[in-house]
């Protein structure tokens, strides 16, 4: 009896965790949007702000929670800001009293806020963030990765290795070499059907 039962209860854990992983990936995508948009003030902005939201309730749903009195995630305005600041100082060190000071809160309001807010702690938020950019400067340079490190933010090549391996399963250099290689034969393909033509 305790077999079928424990098969069943390891399926849906599964299934839960998949469920999970997707949330945030889909997650990662809005905020990616949400950082292209160069207006201020877009009309998207809000809409993809409140998906995020709601994904990360769904995900999340103890942590999601708002207090009596409402707040407990950060304002649109603040979320706005502090992942602005993140972006443009991502090569600096990042040290969450200048973030708590750009919103004015308390570091343990802001980093409570802030999970709530965007799923994970500011250190993860920003170690994620520099693994986003350096698989972009993968896919876009040449540069070696000792220097793609130094430009996201990595105090060396072995930080950025051991970040993006967590992230992705893979070694950087394996990474970029397949999604080249994936992207090269992405480009060659359409020419081929044209040219049988």
């Amino acid at each position: 009896m305790e077999g079928p039962l424990q098969e069943t209860l390891e399926m849906s854990q599964l299934a839960a965790t998949r469920r999970r992983e997707w949330m945030h990936r889909v997650i990662t995508l809005i905020e990616s949007a949400l950082g292209q948009l160069d207006e201020r003030e877009h009309p998207a902005q809000s809409p993809l702000l409140e998906a995020t939201s709601l994904l990360r309730q769904e995900t999340h749903p103890t942590a999601a929670r708002e207090g009596p009195d409402g707040s407990g995630c950060l304002l649109p305005w603040q979320a706005r800001k502090v992942r602005d600041y993140i972006d443009s100082h991502i090569i600096e060190p990042i040290l969450v009293a200048d973030l708590c000071a750009l919103v004015q809160r308390s570091e343990a309001h802001f980093s409570r806020s802030f999970k709530r807010t965007f799923g994970e702690s500011p250190h993860s938020f920003v170690v994620r963030r520099r693994v986003e950019l350096a698989a972009h400067y993968m896919l876009t340079t040449d540069a070696s990765l000792s220097d793609i490190a130094l430009r996201c933010g990595f105090t060396d090549q072995a930080h950025l290795c051991k970040h993006f391996r967590h992230a992705s399963g893979d070694t950087p250099a394996a990474w970029r070499r397949e999604h080249r290689l994936r992207r090269d034969e992405n480009e060659r393909a359409p020419m081929g059907r044209f040219a049988a033509a």
